[in-house]
């Protein structure tokens, strides 16, 4: 895949500022995109968007629909301007902290002006929002209309998994699901209102992106929670009885890290259902995700070639095996339908000859992380910059890492500093180690780098978005107010035009500034 020779930033929107208790669609993504565009930055990079739940602590890679956006993403203010909040409404609005997002006192805040927001959809939506709404809908029906039947159940049945509902609605049986459909009509169609808002939002602020030219790179996680829209309404894709129970779960095997390995616990697809159905929920997925992104990440790509796969009854994965993925014959009829194939590939951890085959086959980047380059392999490793490829994405760290900082202060031997101190050619403190390891991501040959917004500030281990051995506490990081100064976007913007990795465009205006 050919990729300008560009830079980006990768920022979640929860972690965008807002006085609401969690990052939107609102006013701070926008004044974001400006940001991007003044620093020289030409990605966006996010994590998924879809509706998360507290009880997986927030991941917004164990979402309830791999189609659905998250609500608490809609943002208040354009609610406002919509005619569907009034200004009174957020008057009293609670003191959120401006670091972290407090989930547990953000959700039931939102919540409750959602519902507001869909009542006076009901009551007084134009003319024209009403035929946008109606057009939404049934555009959107292939997966809205489950999801949004799976929400109201959710709240029937109390929030229980629907392993729990009872039979007929479980295995669903056409009856039951019309008789209760009926029963909860108006949590149906507030459900999916407020897909329809979140979208109406989502494309407007792309629309955005499109015009300052900065393009939306994100990400699908490979599998979905058990516990979600997309399981209960397609459980002949999945390895379940007949009684929807798994019979087998994902996972890794054991290595170095874990002599357990890891039992994650999501179902595994059957693939070759998949294929006799031309991978159809697949392909859905993909192509709704290039119609909100320019570029997206599969993360834990080697799946697709080989997935550990475990026995429920198991409490660990060591005793699982590798199963097939799809391959190459997935990957070729994605490419009938994007033949440039706008895709990376999430190849971090123990990769095998076969998954490099199928990355090499279909010209797939992947990623090269530098807080992994300067250990004890150094300099053979190939997250070295010297050893990178142009088809690849370099980072100076992702979502699962140590902010570079927070790395430095924590690496485990002084030879590492040592040797990051000698690749640099420079003294490397915890002041400055943030704008080295970006300066070597920003020489790097890869075709496009990018960098957490972390570690465009030099923050530490406090500003670590997700710690993946930790259950709570994670995905809360925010980006405070007033941040994103002038001074930043030129520093920025002078490492990325030192770097060739400024926009052709962006390079016509520094030297028309120039004349």
């Amino acid at each position: 895949m050919n990729i300008e020779r560009s830079s980006g930033i990768l920022l979640h929107i929860t972690s965008l500022p807002s006085a609401y208790g969690i990052g939107d669609l609102g006013p701070a993504a926008y004044e974001f995109v400006d940001f991007l565009v003044d620093a020289g930055q030409s990605w966006w990079q996010l994590l998924p968007l879809n509706p998360t739940e507290m009880g997986s602590g927030n991941s917004p890679y164990s979402g309830l629909s791999a189609f659905a956006g998250n609500p608490l993403l809609i943002s208040p203010e354009v609610l406002i301007e919509e005619g569907y909040l009034q200004k009174s409404d957020l008057s009293k609005t609670p003191s959120f902290p401006t670091d972290k997002t407090d989930f547990e006192k953000v959700i039931p805040f939102r919540v409750q002006l959602l519902e507001k927001a869909y009542r006076a959809f009901r009551e007084r939506g134009t003319t024209k929002q009403q035929k946008a709404f109606r057009k939404f809908c049934k555009a959107q029906k292939f997966w809205l209309d489950d999801f949004a039947l799976y929400m109201a159940l959710r709240q029937y049945f109390n929030g229980t998994s629907w392993s729990e509902w009872p039979e007929p609605i479980r295995l669903r049986k056409k009856k039951a699901l019309k008789e209760i459909s009926q029963e909860v009509a108006d949590t149906i169609e507030r459900e999916q209102f407020l897909q329809y808002e979140f979208f109406r939002q989502w494309f407007a602020l792309k629309s955005y992106c499109q015009r300052r030219e900065v393009g939306l790179f994100g990400d699908i996680p490979f599998y979905v929670g058990y516990d979600s829209a997309d399981v209960w309404a397609n459980q002949h894709i999945f390895n379940l009885d007949s009684d929807g129970k798994s019979k087998t779960v994902s996972g890794v095997p054991p290595d170095y890290f874990s002599k357990t390995g890891q039992r994650w616990g999501t179902p595994v697809f059957r693939w070759d259902v998949l294929k006799d159905e031309n991978y159809g929920w697949w392909v859905d997925r993909i192509d709704q995700n290039l119609a909100m992104f320019d570029l997206i990440r599969l993360d834990h790509f080697r799946a697709f070639s080989a997935f550990w796969e475990v026995p429920a009854d198991e409490e660990t994965a060591i005793n699982g095996q590798w199963s097939p993925g799809p391959g190459k014959s997935f990957f070729k009829l994605l490419k009938k339908h994007y033949p440039s194939l706008p895709i990376v590939a999430e190849d971090l951890g123990d990769i095998d000859a076969p998954v490099r085959k199928l990355m090499h086959k279909f010209d797939l980047p992947g990623m090269r992380v530098l807080q992994f380059a300067f250990g004890d392999g150094m300099p053979k490793g190939i997250y070295i910059p010297h050893h990178h490829d142009v088809n690849a994405i370099v980072y100076t760290g992702t979502h699962d890492n140590n902010t570079t900082r927070g790395w430095y202060d924590n690496m485990s031997t002084p030879e590492d500093r040592k040797r990051l101190q000698a690749y640099a050619g420079q003294r490397v403190t915890k002041v400055n180690v943030h704008d080295v390891v970006l300066r070597l991501a920003m020489s790097s040959v890869a075709q496009l780098a990018v960098f957490p917004m972390q570690d465009a500030l030099g923050l530490g281990e406090e500003a670590i978005m997700n710690r993946p051995s930790v259950a709570q506490g994670n995905w809360a990081w925010r980006l405070e107010p007033n941040k994103l100064t002038p001074e930043l976007a030129h520093h920025l913007r002078e490492l990325t035009l030192l770097y060739d990795r400024l926009p052709e465009k962006a390079m016509v205006a520094e030297d028309d500034e120039d004349a």
